[in-house]
């Protein structure tokens, strides 16, 4: 059961057959319709060229290949060749390297190489920019250092760094060589970072010596000097001044030095499902899986993603916010794929103020922020109105990702940013890096909805017996392969972690564990994680419907609610609420959030409890520990049921703990 869509959400954007022609995605469409003798309409028809992707994939993703100029000319039946999952062969017979082909742009001459690749803003100092030439020299002499140092192909490289151009830099150096990259984020403390770190082995560390966040300096030095200790592998150390430059730790290598001798870079050529980077499940049950993705799939996906949905050219100016553990990283860094600078941000969502992130789109003339659903509806709370306040003209879009964005979050963009931006919802995952559904310039944005599946996914919503379903939640599946699928866990040599997590209880379908809802004109609604699903007296619901009813109350900041299974056949579902500064848990205030949730999403799932908290923990990338918590209130004791390394906020989670003992099983 889903909340009442009786009646049809509000259209809050509309394009134009003009603004439809003038997308990459028409181009695109109009290129292979020009080549293979098709006919997508004028002006092109999204669901038509969707069809056409998920039928032909083979057909797809040669021409996205050739059409990027990142593969031009390969045979038909030489894209797929293998097309079981997991396991599928993607481009058996091509060679390619990810770091050449985000930096060819201004060798070829799409963008003149002094212009900006990078453009760098901090809590501390105004913007800085790192010019397309200036990126290339020094990402030469990185993987020139990285080879002096011994580091071959395969082996593995770690970045304990914050969003920098020192981050870009070591990642693409790393590439280049056909190492392996992986990073996690300064605010990370010893013990998340080993559970990751250690797992890989890491040849060379690139460690900052602390960072900015709100304010205020972190200083990491003891963090760093822990990590050298521990991670026995690595021989380097490279160390990345931001807090004190005049000093280098004992036995490391200055960044200085590492990047002095710039140089054209040398490119190994590698086969297209050589390791690119190591990315890491959230970890908060458990110790992190690695996730592995190549070279070739990540290369062809984004410039599917970023060019075809995100339509972002050349010479634009990009920027998500995230930091360096989260995938939404790597995927920004990828719009170098397409030629476009990319804004990295080191500092706090929200500092100094609340609308930080678009007083940095006015400064740096953004056309694409990208940022996540739970700054989207803070900005809402705080009743902010960014059109007004900053010159918002060069923006084009906006993206939202992280967690579903909810309809009153959408309202507020309209009627606060700009009524004419392109708002576009995505959801996706770290596992495959990339989107399931999302948007395109070629079709409507409607209130608390996702436009569509994206392009060569072959997604659905599946009942418990493996059939589609429309217009009721199903688990969401991907029926036919994607070339960013991971090419397999690390310390995983025979899949079984693999398998276990995506293809079952569906062998050959992945399963990705999100409730959604396919609507009968064919836009798509992600209500949270299957395994967190409210199921009161066989009535399920996601939590998203939930959350979208109580953030409505003005004086809620935050909120979390469980569906707990009890040992004696109940089911408990307590509501926990952090309230602003100065408010109350009065009875008045909990009559209002029933009510709410009555009224907006259903009367069945009216909590049973409605508990204050001071605060709702998440994992680092936003999402509420829905299911951990549910375990600690039904008896799992609390070092099993999470990692509080993988939490943002450790503290938090105590309450939750102590509540948990106190009342105990049921």
């Amino acid at each position: 059961m889903s909340a009442d869509t009786s009646a049809e959400p509000a259209v809050l954007w509309r394009p134009t057959p003009e603004s439809m022609r003038a997308t990459r995605l028409a181009e695109f469409a109009g290129w292979v319709a020009g080549r293979r003798g098709l006919d997508f309409g004028d002006p092109p028809d999204y669901d038509a060229i969707w069809r056409w992707s998920v039928e032909h994939l083979d057909q797809f993703w040669a021409d996205v290949a050739a059409w990027s100029g990142v593969l031009p000319g390969v045979p038909d039946d030489r894209v797929l060749t293998r097309r079981e999952m997991p396991g599928a062969e993607w481009f058996p017979d091509a060679t390619l390297n990810y770091a050449e082909q985000a930096l060819r742009h201004a060798a070829d001459g799409t963008v003149p190489a002094d212009s900006p690749a990078l453009v760098a803003v901090a809590e501390d100092a105004e913007p800085t920019e790192v010019s397309w030439a200036t990126l290339r020299a020094q990402v030469g002499a990185f993987a020139a250092t990285l080879r002096r140092l011994g580091v071959r192909r395969g082996d593995r490289v770690a970045g304990y760094l914050p969003n920098v151009p020192e981050a870009v830099v070591a990642f693409l150096g790393t590439a280049a060589v056909g190492a392996v990259w992986s990073s996690c984020a300064p605010d990370f403390g010893t013990r998340a970072v080993l559970d990751r770190f250690a797992q890989i082995e890491p040849t060379v560390l690139v460690a900052v010596d602390g960072y900015r966040w709100g304010g205020r300096e972190y200083d990491r030095r003891d963090v760093v000097a822990e990590l050298r200790a521990a991670l026995t592998s690595v021989r380097t150390t490279i160390a990345v001044p931001r807090l004190h430059p005049d000093e280098v730790p004992d036995g490391a290598l200055p960044w200085g030095e590492a990047v002095a001798d710039e140089q054209e870079p040398q490119f190994e050529q590698l086969p297209f499902d050589s390791p690119l980077w190591i990315v890491y499940s959230s970890g908060t049950t458990g110790l992190p899986k690695g996730i592995v993705h190549g070279h070739g799939g990540i290369t062809v996906e984004q410039h599917k993603q970023l060019a075809l949905h995100g339509d972002v050219r050349p010479g634009d100016r990009f920027y998500w916010y995230a930091s360096t553990a989260w995938i939404m990283w790597n995927i920004a860094t990828s719009a170098l794929l397409c030629g476009a600078t990319v804004v990295v941000h080191d500092g706090a969502p929200t500092y100094p103020s609340v609308d930080a992130q678009f007083a940095i789109a006015a400064q740096t003339r953004l056309t694409y922020l990208g940022t996540s659903a739970g700054y989207l509806t803070t900005c809402e709370k705080a009743a902010a109105r960014p059109g007004e306040t900053h010159d918002l003209s060069a923006l084009r879009s906006i993206g939202s990702t992280g967690s579903p964005l909810p309809a009153s979050a959408f309202e507020w963009v309209y009627d606060a940013v700009e009524a004419d931006v392109f708002l576009g919802s995505l959801s996706g995952g770290t596992d495959v890096a990339t989107g399931f559904i999302g948007s395109s310039l070629l079709l409507p944005v409607t209130a608390g909805e996702l436009q569509r599946p994206m392009l060569a996914v072959a997604a659905a919503a599946w009942d418990e017996q493996g059939r589609p379903v429309v217009g009721e939640l199903g688990e969401l599946v991907v029926t036919e392969p994607m070339p960013t699928m991971p090419l397999y866990f690390w310390n995983d040599p025979d899949g079984a972690r693999y398998r276990e997590t995506y293809f079952e209880p569906w062998p050959g379908v992945w399963r990705h564990g999100d409730w959604m809802e396919v609507t009968e004109r064919g836009t798509c609604i992600i209500t949270g994680r299957s395994d967190s699903t409210l199921n009161r007296g066989g009535v399920r619901m996601g939590t998203a419907d939930i959350y979208a009813a109580v953030e409505s109350v003005p004086e809620v900041l935050d909120c979390v609610v469980l569906g707990v299974e009890q040992r004696d056949g109940g089911y408990w579902m307590p509501l926990f609420v952090q309230l602003a500064p100065g408010e109350e848990l009065t009875d008045e205030l909990q009559a209002r959030i029933r009510e709410a949730i009555r009224r907006q999403a259903s009367p069945r799932h009216v909590p049973d409890e409605v508990l204050a908290v001071p605060a709702v923990p998440h994992t680092r990338t936003g999402k509420r520990l829905e299911v951990p918590l549910k375990r600690l209130f039904q008896g799992v004791d609390p070092a099993r049921a999470l990692n509080v390394g993988a939490v943002d906020d450790p503290a938090a989670v105590e309450h939750y703990v102590a509540l948990a003992r106190e009342r105990g099983p049921r």
